[in-house]
């Protein structure tokens, strides 16, 4: 597999980095996340305004050439390179800041790293198979517009990952200094009480998730339901009718099973739909 490091396009093998590199001495330096079908960037201007918003947050200099034109040409370009035209990928687009200096950046200037993963499905399908989640209360995440970014300090994500396998659980719910309920490990939180489908503010430190925000624009334009975005207590969580994860890769992932509470997925399924059906307009 190719690979695209700052315009230039070499194998995996060859894309190595200074080990003075500022992601890996500082973790600075961020990501995205982004869902190809068949050469087509799904909801593309949203990405690329994610990952502008937050360079300019993290204080990094955005290359005066990158505009979204040139961004979508570099990753179509990629994917025709490796040969995968015809398939559904993962792409990830990985930025850091050029090395130089301690936590005082030498310079803002930054690189980037364009790399493909195939993946099986071309459109989202609603997993069917049992999903159990639990809190992961050892550490949290401070809440506040720094958490809202995709960084690459996810120590947290990771510690919660390894937690959920050691324990036999699919995923952990994260909560912030507030205890209450921000995200899961790989994306944000939905739950469901009759009509109103509740989520968590981006206040409260969850990540500003394409298809949270998707969903939210789909469900304020279905009369059958009402968006509550307001904090989310762990009490709320087995008082609930159904709760499901999203994130760009899978889409909608139901929970079926929290504590001694099952959950139905009657809603996933039918915002999916429409998700689907945004995905297949376009932006």
């Amino acid at each position: 597999m190719k690979v695209n490091l700052s315009g230039e396009i070499l194998t995996e093998e060859q894309a190595n980095f200074s080990i003075y590199n500022r992601g890996y001495q500082y973790g600075d330096a961020l990501f995205e996340t982004i869902r190809v079908i068949n050469t087509k960037i799904m909801f593309w201007e949203d990405h690329y305004f994610r990952l502008m918003a937050s360079m300019r947050i993290l204080r990094m200099e955005i290359p005066l050439g990158f505009s979204p034109e040139f961004l979508a040409e570099e990753i179509q370009h990629l994917i025709k390179i490796n040969n995968l035209e015809d398939k559904a990928l993962r792409v990830k687009i990985n930025i850091h800041r050029k090395e130089g200096g301690l936590y005082l950046p030498e310079d803002r200037e930054v690189s980037y790293l364009i790399s493909l993963k195939p993946i099986s499905d071309s459109f989202y399908l609603l997993k069917n198979e049992a999903y159990e989640v639990e809190l992961y209360k050892d550490y949290f995440q401070a809440s506040g517009l720094l958490s809202t970014l995709k960084t690459n300090n996810r120590s947290l994500n990771v510690l919660a990952s390894i937690f959920a396998e050691e324990n036999a659980y699919d995923n952990c719910l994260l909560i912030n200094e507030k205890k209450n309920i921000i995200e899961a490990v790989n994306g944000n939180i939905f739950v469901v009480k009759g009509n109103t489908i509740k989520t968590p503010p981006l206040a409260e430190g969850c990540i500003q998730g394409i298809i949270r925000k998707k969903l939210i624009e789909i469900i304020n334009k279905a009369e059958e339901y009402t968006l509550d975005e307001s904090p989310v207590s762990p009490f709320e969580l087995q008082k609930s009718d159904e709760m499901f994860i999203t994130n760009v890769i899978v889409g909608i992932q139901p929970i079926t099973k929290y504590r001694k509470k099952t959950y139905t997925g009657n809603v996933a399924k039918q915002l999916l739909a429409k998700l689907n059906l945004t995905a297949r307009l376009g932006d």
